[in-house]
């Protein structure tokens, strides 16, 4: 606790606290002379002020149902091509016409002239004996009986011409490079060398890739693995290659 002290005995006497002035806006006149003048009536957040109606303008039943528009008489588009109307109960037909066509003779004579029909191809697909229509089967041969069956396309043949005047023009820049000495054929005996010693590479890289051990924990071995296959996959690429091309050029730096 504190030391007692005999100035605490006196009453004390507070100052008040000097204030800030308090801030008025420069406008403060302008903006009540516009408030005053009904300018920004519409921004106020009370209701808005509209006329009111008169007493006896007041809303009747049904004030806000749609108008419907008149009504027309309906006309049907296909009104023209009405057919005639069924005769009533008390109307009578036409009685007493006669014909001298001979119907008899008419029809054996039609049916004599015209062309037997043909019956239509089926086929019965079920025990319980359902017919299907055999045109539409799939089981009529219908392309090989075409005008053009068998002969080869247009966009075939256009192809073919085509692929001949590339391989034309391949061996005239084949000749000419013979010509300069920048390109020399090798013989059908290299080519074969070329091939059995790229053969026999890979057979002696596969034996090597058999004894490997199966269990690859190491790096070494891993590493090993690995060059051993990109090896074999580069020698049957080669050797792929050669068997394709009967015919190899090859440059003077080769």
């Amino acid at each position: 606790m504190g030391e007692e002290s005999i100035y605490d005995l006196l009453p004390t006497v507070r100052q008040p606290e000097a204030k800030n002035p308090r801030y008025k806006s420069v406008f403060n006149d302008t903006a009540k002379a516009e408030y005053k003048s009904h300018k920004q009536a519409s921004k106020t957040m009370g209701p808005a002020k509209v006329p009111l109606n008169e007493t006896t303008n007041f809303m009747t039943k049904r004030a806000k149902e749609p108008v419907l528009p008149e009504k027309a008489p309906f006309n049907r588009p296909n009104a023209d091509q009405k057919r005639p109307p069924v005769p009533k109960r008390d109307e009578k037909p036409v009685m007493g016409l006669k014909s001298n066509k001979n119907f008899l003779h008419t029809n054996a004579v039609e049916n004599i002239m015209s062309v037997a029909k043909k019956p239509q191809p089926k086929y019965v697909d079920t025990p319980g004996g359902t017919t299907n229509n055999l045109e539409d089967s799939g089981l009529v041969p219908k392309f090989v009986k075409k005008d053009n069956y068998g002969t080869v396309p247009k966009y075939l043949e256009a192809r073919k011409k085509q692929m001949a005047e590339h391989q034309k023009n391949y061996e005239e820049y084949i000749q000419q490079r013979l010509q300069k000495g920048a390109l020399n054929q090798i013989s059908a005996a290299e080519r074969q060398k070329t091939l059995d010693g790229l053969k026999k590479n890979w057979e002696e890289l596969h034996l090597q890739y058999q004894g490997l051990s199966v269990v690859t924990d190491t790096a070494p071995k891993k590493a090993r693995k690995e060059r051993m296959e990109a090896e074999m996959k580069q020698l049957e690429k080669d050797i792929d290659t050669i068997e394709k091309h009967k015919i190899i050029y090859v440059t003077d730096n080769f």
